[in-house]
């Protein structure tokens, strides 16, 4: 083989750098393309949205990643959706239809930033208890159910201490005198009956009628 001659080097030499700098070009080249296609971009709420906050757009970058929340409780629309990275409590209750009439919006922070596998949940506003009758819930002190239950008439052959103390006008030391009454004349066989015992009167003996049966 015949040695290479100074100038053949120089050439092959300048051959090189120029295949090294088309290289390096056509790299650069390529990796802009590629980071320009990594951003990805969103639409929050679809065709079928009926919130006003459909149209919000959001931008993801090259790092950035959905998130999957569940949405519950007082909205239109409760279900798992995906939402894009950044998004906040706001835009998945616009995802989710918004909020029903009997939501509480109030109690939750929308802007709060959402976390994937979030439950996200609406709640109602607080029921009102006024105006409930006593003894018709679970909420009713036991005492006011205990008079709600005695209002009918009392049967004064089986009648106890706290049977006759719901009625007006009679406390526990007459309650007391009327039971003793029953027990030493063998029951009683009328209400006026009770006009014997001391210490009642007329307009209790009204009471007692109202209240008290045989």
């Amino acid at each position: 083989m015949h040695d290479l001659t100074r100038s053949q080097l120089l050439v092959y030499g300048a051959v090189a750098i120029a295949l090294l700098v088309v290289g390096a070009r056509w790299v650069l080249a390529s990796g802009s393309s590629a980071a320009s296609d990594g951003a990805v971009s969103y639409t929050s709420g679809g065709s079928n949205s009926g919130s006003s906050g459909g149209g919000a757009s959001f931008s993801a970058g090259p790092g950035g990643e959905d998130v999957v929340v569940d949405v519950a409780g007082e909205v239109r629309r409760p279900g798992v959706y995906r939402m894009p990275a950044g998004s906040r409590v706001n835009d998945a209750l616009a995802r989710a239809g918004g909020a029903t009439p009997a939501a509480s919006v109030d109690a939750i922070n929308l802007a709060a930033r959402l976390s994937d596998g979030q439950q996200v949940t609406i709640p109602a506003g607080a029921a009102s208890t006024a105006g409930v009758p006593a003894g018709t819930g679970s909420s009713v002190p036991a005492a006011a159910g205990a008079a709600f239950a005695s209002a009918g008439p009392i049967s004064l052959g089986s009648a106890t201490v706290a049977d006759l103390d719901t009625i007006d006008g009679i406390g526990p030391v007459t309650a007391q005198d009327i039971i003793e009454f029953r027990d030493q004349h063998g029951g009683v066989s009328s209400v006026d009956e009770l006009s014997q015992i001391s210490g009642i009167g007329p307009a209790t003996m009204e009471s007692l009628r109202a209240r008290l049966q045989p």
